[in-house]
């Protein structure tokens, strides 16, 4: 080709080069006449391929921050990666090797959280966080909200510059913060900022056991970038050793006056909503509903009771709460709400209760409490208010009730139960009858979802991962153990489903249980990239889209909104349809390397999908199918 041909691109390229050849000169003399200028630094002892003057850091701070967490037991931290946490995350997966804590790759800090969040219910410890300073806390805090109002520990660090004068130019400044905690701080347990190594060691440890002491919360460790990078100087530093605390009991003389009463009552009700922490809390609640037959109302916060042991009456609550002369609280986050009706939109407040019904309330509820974030509902006065821990004041209090427990008390209590367990009968027949209303109905209506996914399940050690989203599963599988409903995410943050579903599921992966998930479709578009992490990390977890296209709990709020104002309801749909066009959650979940198939409309084809799926979840692979559902 002729050089000096106009039409050829070769002369350009050539000049291209040939400028690049001589800016690459010019720049490494520059560079080189910079490094001469530069004042003489220390060095840490040079490795083989060091280049000349380079300052190199063999025992970095992130180094010792790393034997710190290490001593907590932490299985695995996840993280959207950052800079101002850049030394912690070499020294975890070099100094550490990635293992306990192996890192875990999210797409979002939000997701980071939640998955942190869904996880410590499922494995009954915290995982970590690995935040990236301002912009990291702002993303992830949703999700620690989340985390608050559902009492659930996770142990957050986030990457800081403090030193303005050790900051570099551009972005680090405009991510950092003079106080990052500042951010979420009313909604986490504790936080602190340590000005040295030995400050963090103590701090990260004293963090973990407050996360870690009912009642359990998140709680946030500053780790600064020049604490982190700098050399370790201190040769003395220690690690001090991790002590637990032991849950507070309730009151002995309290607990006995609250086995008197419900000795006596004539219609005691128990309302758990996060009483249970594991399998212990589920075996002693049984033991004392069986003791003094009363009717159980699980709210849901997490498995605390048997959904078909006979005494189980969770869809009776109000009805149970008004003939009720005792009822007795276990770590219910809205007592109010339980003994008062409140109309919408007309804001009617009716007590709805007997007068004069005894209100017991054991709960750590009131030992700590935040002004600004209003998680902890209206005041409901209690006859009886005890101060501790629920599931830990279980054992007593049943020790209580057996001292009191005469023949007559005996008799009485197995006669309430009888009847009780008859009601229950009833009202399962019943329940059954109403989910096969439109058995056969395209879109799929939620029952059917919900009993052809658990006839896929059944077999298998399932656990529903989070379970508050749709009713007829939580009704209708038959649930006996903690892990197989852990609840949902506290706060009612949309977005928690997915991530939570995910970090959960590894926990049960570890443990040898079937994850199940039915997430909605808007909570995953909130955050759809977790996908990929449970495809990379190979996490399995069954997801059955409940889609139904829209936003339809706001679809209701605006219908009623129009009812009010005497205006049309068949404009509800605008603004809370995500339709026209329809999002292909198959489509979208294999882009991030998840199997799926759908969408499945038709409810004679939803069998063998969910076995196609379960195969691929049985592999150890996550699995996503998605069924358009009726609304709800």
């Amino acid at each position: 080709m002729n050089e000096h041909d106009p039409s050829s691109p070769e002369p350009e390229r050539r000049g291209f080069l040939r400028q690049a050849a001589a800016l690459a000169g010019s720049a490494a003399a520059a560079g080189a006449a910079s490094a001469a200028d530069a004042p003489a630094t220390p060095a840490a002892k040079p490795a083989a391929d060091a280049a000349p003057g380079e300052r190199l850091i063999e025992r970095p701070g992130s180094d010792f921050m790393m034997d710190v967490i290490r001593t907590l037991g932490l299985e695995y931290v996840t993280t959207n990666p950052g800079s101002s946490f850049r030394s912690l995350h070499e020294s975890l997966v070099n100094y550490g090797g990635n293992s306990k804590p192996e890192l875990l790759t999210c797409l979002h800090e939000e997701a980071a959280v939640a998955m942190a969040h869904g996880y410590a219910k499922a494995a009954g410890k915290p995982m970590g966080v690995f935040m990236h300073g301002s912009v990291g806390l702002q993303h992830a805090a949703m999700a620690v909200y989340n985390a608050w109002v559902d009492r659930v520990p996770v142990i957050m660090f986030a990457g800081n510059g403090i030193d303005a004068n050790k900051r570099r130019p551009g972005t680090e400044w405009n991510h950092s913060v003079q106080d990052p905690a500042g951010l979420v701080r009313d909604f986490v347990k504790w936080d602190d900022a340590p000005g040295s190594l030995q400050h963090f060691a103590e701090s990260t440890v004293r963090a973990y056991k407050i996360a870690t002491t009912p009642p359990m919360a998140p709680v946030l460790i500053t780790a600064d970038i020049e604490l982190q990078e700098d050399a370790v100087h201190d040769t003395a530093l220690k690690i001090p050793k991790l002590s637990r605390s032991i849950p507070a009991q309730g009151d002995s003389a309290a607990l006995a006056e609250a086995a008197r009463c419900l000795v006596e009552a004539k219609n005691p009700v128990i309302v758990a909503d996060r009483c249970a922490r594991d399998q212990a809390g589920v075996d002693l609640l049984v033991q004392l509903a069986e003791q003094l037959g009363a009717a159980v109302v699980d709210m849901g916060g997490r498995l605390n009771f048997p959904n078909q042991h006979p005494l189980c009456h969770s869809e009776r609550r109000r009805a149970l709460v008004r003939e009720a002369d005792v009822v007795l609280l276990l770590e219910v986050s809205d007592p109010w709400g339980q003994f008062n009706s409140f109309s919408d939109p007309h804001k009617i407040q009716r007590f709805v209760a007997q007068t004069g019904v005894k209100i017991i309330n054991i709960s750590m509820q009131d030992v700590f409490l935040h002004s600004n974030y209003q998680d902890f509902q209206r005041y409901q006065a209690a006859d009886l208010s005890i101060n501790g821990d629920a599931q830990s004041s279980l054992a007593p209090l049943i020790e209580q009730v057996a001292k009191r427990m005469t023949p007559e008390h005996q008799r009485q209590a197995q006669a309430r139960a009888a009847a009780l367990g008859a009601q229950a009968k009833t009202a399962r027949t019943q329940l059954l009858e109403s989910a096969a209303r439109g058995w056969d109905a395209s879109p799929v209506t939620t029952a059917r979802l919900a009993m052809e996914t658990y006839d896929v399940i059944k077999a298998e050690p399932w656990a529903l991962v989070v379970s508050d989203r749709i009713p007829w599963a939580r009704s209708l599988w038959p649930a006996t153990k903690y892990h197989q409903m852990l609840g949902g995410s506290g706060g009612q943050g949309v977005g928690y489903a997915a991530p939570g579903a995910i970090g959960a599921a590894l926990a049960n992966r570890d443990k040898g249980l079937l994850s199940v998930s039915f997430q909605p479709d808007g909570d995953l578009m909130y955050g759809a990239g977790v996908l990929w992490t449970a495809a990379h990390h190979r996490i399995p977890l069954l997801m059955v889209m409940h889609n139904n296209r829209g936003y339809y709990q706001e679809v209701m709020h605006l219908q009623r909104m129009a009812a009010l104002h005497r205006r049309r309801p068949d404009q509800a749909l605008i603004g809370n349809e995500i339709d026209h066009p329809a999002i292909d959650y198959a489509k979208l979940a294999q882009a991030h390397g998840v199997w799926a198939e759908g969408p499945i409309s038709d409810p004679k084809l939803l069998n063998a999908a969910l076995k196609r799926a379960l195969a691929v979840v049985k592999s150890g692979r996550p699995a996503l199918l998605d069924v358009v559902c009726q609304a709800r």
